[in-house]
């Protein structure tokens, strides 16, 4: 049974840190592409970052020089560090594990951010 669970939301003041985490477990993680997707209330989910299995990243625009994605292939496990956090930011994450043809998603976690 595959399973990716996301944790390390939650509410943060502009200008701060955050970093997720998402736990993969029944699948070769060393080859998926791990990205991490976020969707606010009323829009569309959108891609944040993405990491491929040799550990090539990309990022959305919005997010460039502020989030990190990362993973640890031992851990089965792929990281955002997120900083300067915005209000814009704030949505739910989500992250999602991809080896062509199958996709797999977790559950989300919130992230909020508000002074």
């Amino acid at each position: 049974q595959v399973q990716l669970v996301e944790s390390g939301g939650g509410l943060v003041q502009p200008g701060g840190s955050l970093r997720l985490s998402c736990s993969a477990s029944g699948i070769i993680f060393s080859i998926y592409v791990m990205g991490w997707y976020r969707q606010a209330p009323g829009k569309q989910r959108e891609l944040v970052a993405v990491i491929t299995s040799c550990g090539s990243t990309n990022y959305a625009d919005s997010v460039k020089g502020r989030f990190t994605i990362s993973r640890d292939n031992d851990k089965n496990t792929v990281y955002l560090q997120m900083n300067s956090l915005k209000p814009e930011d704030a949505a739910v994450y989500y992250c999602k594990g991809n080896s062509s043809p199958r996709d797999y998603w977790g559950q989300g976690t919130q992230v909020t951010v508000s002074s």
